[in-house]
């Protein structure tokens, strides 16, 4: 495909297909490590500290039912605990078991190195400039590091 072919897609279109491309990375990845895209993106963000649930729901934008659920399926598989949370008796955080913490951290390099390889038809240059940009759009929108920044 030549220079050309992407100009015509536009912002909305790029970012959009840019996005279910990252996605389907990210999908076939999390099965060869025995995982569902979910799961791979909560281990991802335990990878740094362990959370409260809200603050965990609010990065991983899912309502307190569905993060219930991900949470109890995923500590079923050994991945993750539950754990008194110290400030508040009320409230539980979520931290990932030496189990969660290996598979976690294979899971974070193979995707890293897959989605790293996504723009391979660019420069150094291009690469850099890319990096910039969608930098800004992610910053200007206020999205929190989640996947080891």
């Amino acid at each position: 495909m030549d220079k050309s072919a992407g100009e015509g897609i536009g912002v909305v279109g790029a970012l959009v297909r840019a996005a279910f491309l990252v996605d389907a990375v990210y999908a076939e990845s999390a099965r060869e490590h025995g995982l569902t895209p979910q799961q791979g993106q909560l281990l991802c963000v335990l990878m740094g500290r362990s959370y409260v649930m809200g603050e965990l729901g609010g990065l991983l934008r899912l309502a307190k039912s569905s993060l219930t659920g991900l949470v109890d399926r995923t500590e079923r598989n050994g991945l993750v605990r539950r754990e008194s949370c110290e400030d508040d008796a009320r409230a539980v955080r979520v931290a990932l078991t030496p189990q969660g913490r290996a598979v976690a951290g294979r899971f974070h390099a193979e995707t890293c190195r897959r989605i790293d390889g996504l723009p391979a038809g660019l420069s150094d240059g291009e690469r850099e400039v890319l990096a910039g940009l969608l930098g800004r759009v992610v910053l200007d929108n206020k999205v929190p590091p989640v996947f080891g920044e």
